[in-house]
């Protein structure tokens, strides 16, 4: 894992999803089709900002009961290895139940983790008490809700998972909002705030002469090629 600041993700959580997606790709590390959530995972608060943050990773059931053991005792295993990684933690759950039980998630749980520094939450399986996890401002990622949390328990924590269609790694760098999430490789993290506002900018050509006020085909072709010389000069630049 390359050593990221937390000035870095802050600077990261500036931007919307989307925009990094787009200047991930400038990079071509990495096919275009890959490395982000499919539609099935949503975000449950759309007006709360980009979340950015490192992947702790768990399996989740709750079609019957834990073998042995207490259902909720791994949520300590989990806090404690919050001062393990490298920033903020990213819950991300697979919920094994297919189709999905009950709910991955409620108040108590999101209180906790928020309490202990965690940035969200996401799950392939569904949440709750949705009403009282919005007021926490903790952004919280999933397939549904459900009511009941049915016989939860957590089999395995830091462990490969596949959420979303893409699998992910414990401490994966994560980057989501009402757009979706998407994972962003460390190697350059650090370079993808300043390339999003290269690239912003670029794209402001086209947005400016379509609300100039008078405008035409020819204009607007005009400033398409304008932005996407900037771009491709921004795509040189980043290219590895």
């Amino acid at each position: 894992m390359t050593d990221l600041s937390q000035e870095t993700l802050n600077q990261l959580a500036q931007y919307d999803t989307p925009t990094v997606c787009n200047v991930i790709e400038l990079f071509d590390v990495r096919p275009r089709n890959q490395g982000y959530m499919n539609d099935s995972i949503k975000a449950c608060f759309p007006k709360l900002p980009p979340m950015v943050g490192f992947a702790l990773t768990s399996t989740f059931r709750s079609m019957a009961p834990p073998k042995a053991g207490d259902a909720y005792g791994s949520l300590t295993d989990q806090v404690d290895i919050f001062a393990s990684l490298p920033g903020p933690p990213v819950m991300v759950f697979q919920d094994l139940d297919e189709p999905t039980v009950s709910a991955t998630f409620g108040e108590v749980m999101c209180t906790m983790y928020k309490s202990f520094g965690s940035a969200g939450l996401i799950t392939s399986g569904a949440g709750r008490d949705l009403d009282q996890v919005e007021v926490l401002d903790y952004p919280v990622f999933t397939n549904g809700t459900i009511c009941s949390h049915g016989y939860c328990h957590i089999p395995q924590i830091n462990v490969p998972v596949t959420v979303g269609g893409i699998a992910i790694n414990p401490v994966d760098l994560l980057h989501g909002d009402v757009n979706g999430v998407t994972t962003v490789p460390p190697e350059i993290a650090s370079e993808i705030p300043d390339a999003c506002k290269e690239l912003m900018a670029a794209e402001q050509v086209i947005l400016d002469y379509c609300k100039s006020g008078s405008i035409n085909p020819k204009g607007l072709a005009e400033a398409r090629a304008a932005s996407q010389e900037l771009i491709g000069k921004l795509a040189q630049r980043l290219k590895r």
